[in-house]
């Protein structure tokens, strides 16, 4: 049951054809073919920023400097919250490990 049991080969079915014998050919010069035309490059379009835009683009970059600080700073202080809570509980068992101790 747990022996390992090895695939065997399968034997090739129905015709089995050799493989293609590919012929030399040769390459004969002839002309040059015609260089294609140069396509005029599509102009870009071009971006103006107004006062308008300009006012925008500052006040969106702001509120996402804003949120980023928010989430960055509201992470900071889970990992304080969590790690104050952490020592606590440590000098909570310390404590009673060594209160523990003193009674035997």
């Amino acid at each position: 049951m747990f022996q390992p049991k090895i695939p065997t080969m399968p034997q090739p079915s129905g015709l089995v054809t050799p493989p293609a014998v590919v012929q030399p050919t040769s390459i004969t010069p002839g002309t040059p073919a015609p260089a294609p035309a140069a396509a005029p490059e599509p102009s870009r379009a071009v971006v103006q920023l107004t006062p308008g835009t300009a006012v925008a683009l500052v006040g969106a970059g702001t509120a996402v400097v804003l949120v980023v600080g928010t989430v960055l700073v509201s992470l900071l202080l889970a990992v304080a919250v969590t790690s104050a809570s952490v020592a606590v509980c440590a000098v909570v068992l310390r404590s009673l490990i060594a209160s523990n101790a003193k009674r035997r």
